[in-house]
């Protein structure tokens, strides 16, 4: 890899890495900044084809494909990154025995926390972990973080949708009880009804990695697409990026999968604004002007050890949004149910003195 593909200071010759509070490329060393250039007319909406895919060949890539020994995470880093370990699962990198083919970005959100605004989120979060052991609150290493850019697909898409479902009418019932005495009901007539909805989905988001568990992903979404910059690789100099590991196919799955279930909610609401109750909603949807776009969003990942074992954070770097895990320490939790026993007891004898 030759020193072309890196981005050096024409002042000092430094490595420049791109710098979320000035938003350029910038010198660590004498501070000389570039604009990067946002040229938002090229981001562009593709037809959903398989063939409409654009492949970078792995000879004209500005980085390196490495593969975690632990987790199988595939990352692309520059030539001259050190990093040694997996922002997932805090296992070491092996270089690839081949160099992974990937698609040029449509775009990019570059990150807009730097490292020193995830540390004081990250305190905070962990502050009100209340459960959590102590002295993890000291485990944290500012250097633990590491900004790494994850492959996602947008998808849009124009729904018509019939759909069927039973509509409820309610009606108050008087009857007497065992012992007599008058009381009301309700019930439930139900009618079977039916109608339309239309639609337009606009970027719906879909995570093309497969290395977190979904739960990592939903917690830190959505991002603000309004944000999204025309591709550089500029943005990722000093910081990671993943290859994508769910396919476009495999992505437009389950992006159609949020799309009926967000049909079939709409088509309850719409339900409602006739009847008093809903059930056994069915939807018939129907997709067209289908488009995709593949970005690179900003997340912040550290994966520490606690007691022989891997607990993941991954922080969203344009919102700030946490999701991550922790563990729970027993003396806590013993403590808590002694609390609620009493609380119990004390609210039973409360009672009974009535």
């Amino acid at each position: 890899m030759s020193d072309e593909k890196v981005y050096r200071c024409e002042n000092c010759g430094g490595i420049m890495e791109f710098d979320v509070k000035t938003q350029t490329l910038k010198c660590p060393n004498c501070e000389t900044s570039i604009q990067i250039e946002n040229d938002t007319s090229s981001i562009v909406e593709h037809d959903l084809t398989l063939d409409s895919k654009r492949i970078i060949k792995a000879t004209e890539k500005e980085s390196k494909t490495m593969e975690c020994s632990g987790c199988g995470a595939s990352i692309e880093i520059g030539p001259n990154d050190t990093a040694a370990k997996c922002p997932y699962c805090d296992s070491s990198y092996v270089l690839a025995e081949r160099q992974e083919e990937t698609i040029i970005p449509d775009g990019v959100i570059p990150f807009k926390l730097d490292k020193n605004q995830v540390l004081l989120d990250f305190r905070k979060w962990m502050g009100k972990r209340w459960l959590a052991p102590n002295e993890l609150k000291k485990l944290y290493q500012h250097g633990g973080f590491r900004g790494i850019y994850i492959p996602y697909w947008t998808f849009d898409a124009q729904a018509e949708c019939n759909y069927t479902a039973d509509g409820g009418k309610e009606r108050q019932v008087k009857y007497k009880d065992k012992e007599g005495n008058e009381k009301t009901k309700t019930e439930v007539d139900w009618y079977p009804t039916s109608g339309h909805i239309s639609n337009f989905f606009d970027d719906v988001q879909i995570p093309a990695s497969s290395v977190h568990e979904k739960k990592f992903f939903d917690g830190i979404m959505p991002f603000n697409l309004k944000e999204v910059s025309s591709y550089s690789p500029k943005y990722i100099s000093g910081n990671l990026s993943e290859n994508y590991s769910v396919s476009l196919e495999d992505g437009h799955k389950e992006a159609v999968s949020k799309m009926d279930s967000e049909l079939k909610s709409m088509a309850s609401s719409d339900v409602l604004k006739r009847y008093d109750r809903v059930r056994d909603v069915r939807i018939r949807p129907r997709y067209s002007n289908e488009t995709y776009k593949y970005l690179l969003l900003p997340v912040y990942s550290v994966a520490y050890n606690y007691k022989n074992k891997v607990y993941n954070v991954m922080i969203n770097g344009q919102t700030g949004k946490i999701k991550g895990e922790y563990p729970y320490s027993k003396v806590k939790i013993i403590v808590l149910v002694i609390i609620l026993i009493i609380l119990v007891v004390g609210i039973f004898e409360f009672m009974s003195k009535l």
